[in-house]
């Protein structure tokens, strides 16, 4: 075979392929798209999305990861900062939209420096020192928060919620939220650790948002088995049964022979007798009401409701275990074997309506382990952004309880993080020198973008900031209502610790991740038919298919 005569063809036909700048360039321009798409959502001022599926539904909000998670993103590097944004979300529950700008702005960053010729692993190397350097700082700053600090963990909450939508209703739902969490806080092992799965989230229409509530209980969605039971119990004695209030059917094939009336008749006795057995079982322990996870046969039924108790049938095995840390009551597998210990208490049990269900309130428990959250609201959409809301202010005060530390929201730490790594990067030889005075200008981000949402213009306030903290204001931040540098910490803007170190972590993996990659193929049909250049999704340019387009 001649030299150079035929070419080698080693990938399939229809694989495209990019290499070196091309491909770098082309990745961090998707994953700069992303963040760019919710860097207008970031803070107090921050506007809303409408987000609308190929169904037609519409989500209406301005939480970071529910809008990435719900943008179908075709392009890998832009899946990596969604990943960010989702990770953020799963270990703090806040902070998604600061951490999918952050990853944005190292990249943007870092794109300026391969093109002034330094190489992307001297930047990732740089990087990696900025990041540990950053955590190092931040623990730093870090002021610590008690427990039982009832105002911080409400100050915190409300931080957390003051970008949502909800935001008038906020002491509110912040007074809930830390309620809610203090309530269900137990210590294990010498620490604090709250079960965020120990509260409930029961959403209805209606209402206003201020009448959204915390029960000292749990709300099931199951009313009593029979007409004739009670719909209100008072000093509720609760058992909680795992198995069947029924005849069981036999486990191996077997026929009786019944050959005259009376022997029928003495089958339908013992059948009858059996599951009056289970009632009177249910009575001589004290208990006026049966929460069953399975079956109730017509005729308990009909003596639990001549017995006047109440009884509810079907429950979720996770409602069952919420009664059980809410009420005390232990879950029994055998009903002949249950005993006055295995009994929970409750206040009140009582059927309520709403809208067009009837639902089951156990309310009043003594020392609950689980408590219920009842959002209400005008709108579905309205009561669904509220539950996002609330979900992240109960994440941020968990993490507040759990780690005892927080830091001044507001920009100010991003700040006083970025004037400490431009200290740094001054000490660094070399080439990562640059690399770490790029992620120190990229923290800067933060600040910006909250002033940007606010209309303010962002060069007057990042000089304001910086002659603060040059001054030695650690906690001088932007008030986006006035305009003007403020202490945070004594606006009373704060959130967890976590939330700004999980960001930079995770951020800072994602950017490196991106960086590192010099060669892309992609397999025809890969990516659903779109070229990966350029975005590489169909939508193109802009974000109609939120492709990285030419931004």
């Amino acid at each position: 075979m001649g030299m150079g005569t035929t070419p080698v063809i080693i990938l399939k036909e229809g694989t495209r392929r990019e290499k070196g700048k091309d491909a770098q360039y082309d990745n961090i321009m998707a994953a700069r798209a992303i963040a760019d798409a919710v860097r207008s959502t970031l803070g107090p001022k921050g506007m809303d999305k409408m987000l609308v599926d190929s169904m037609g539904d519409v989500v209406i909000t301005n939480d970071g990861v529910t809008i990435l998670k719900e943008i179908d993103v075709q392009h890998p590097a832009a899946k990596m900062v969604v990943e960010v944004a989702k990770t953020q979300d799963e270990e703090v529950g806040d902070g998604t939209t600061t951490a999918a700008i952050l990853a944005g702005e190292f990249l943007k960053n870092a794109l300026d420096l391969i093109d002034s010729k330094v190489h992307p692993t001297i930047i990732a190397k740089g990087y990696r020192m900025a990041s540990e350097r950053a955590v190092e700082i931040l623990d730093s700053l870090g002021i610590a928060v008690d427990a039982d600090d009832v105002e911080t963990l409400r100050n915190i909450a409300m931080t957390a919620m003051m970008s949502k939508s909800i935001s008038g209703s906020r002491e509110h739902m912040a007074k809930l939220s830390v309620e809610a969490v203090r309530t269900i806080t137990e210590e294990r092992d010498g620490n604090l650790r709250a079960d965020l799965d120990n509260i409930q989230i029961v959403k209805k229409q209606g209402g206003s948002m201020e009448d959204t509530e915390m029960i000292r209980g749990i709300i099931v969605d199951k009313e009593p088995v029979h007409s004739a039971m009670p719909k209100k119990i008072e000093n509720a004695k609760i058992a909680l049964v795992n198995s069947a209030l029924e005849i069981k059917k036999t486990e191996v094939e077997a026929k009786i022979q019944i050959t005259n009336p009376e022997q029928m008749q003495a089958f339908l006795n013992e059948e009858e007798r059996i599951l009056k057995q289970m009632v009177e079982q249910i009575k001589s322990v004290g208990a006026n009401v049966v929460f069953c996870q399975k079956g109730i046969d017509d005729l308990v039924q009909h003596y639990l409701a001549k017995e006047r108790i109440f009884a509810a049938r079907r429950l979720k095995e996770s409602d069952m275990e919420k009664l059980s840390k809410a009420t005390g009551a232990k879950i029994v597998n055998k009903l002949s074997e249950l005993d006055k210990k295995d009994l929970g208490e409750a206040a009140l049990v009582e059927v309520k309506k709403m809208q067009e269900d009837e639902m089951t309130f156990v309310t009043g428990c003594k020392n609950p382990k689980a408590v219920s959250i009842l959002i209400r609201g005008g709108t579905e959409h309205v009561v669904d952004e509220v539950e996002r809301s609330l979900d992240d202010a109960l994440n941020v005060v968990r993490v507040a309880i759990e780690d005892g530390k927080m830091t001044a929201g507001g920009g100010a730490t991003a700040m006083e993080l970025a004037m400490g790594l431009k200290d740094f990067a001054a000490s660094v030889s070399g080439r990562e020198q640059m690399a770490i005075d790029a992620y120190a200008t990229a923290l800067e981000a933060v600040p910006i973008a909250l002033a940007e949402n606010a209309g303010l213009d962002p060069i007057d306030v990042l000089i304001d900031l910086r002659k603060a903290h040059k001054a030695g204001n650690k906690y001088a931040g932007i008030n986006v209502f006035t305009g003007k540098v403020v202490n945070m910490r004594k606006e009373n803007v704060l959130e967890p610790l976590r939330v700004g170190r999980q960001a930079i972590t995770s951020a800072t993996d994602a950017a490196i991740m991106i960086l590192r990659i010099d060669d892309v193929v992609a397999s025809k049909g890969g990516n659903k038919g779109g070229p990966p250049g350029r975005g590489g999704m169909p939508g193109g340019e802009g974000l109609g298919g939120m492709g990285g387009g030419e931004y």
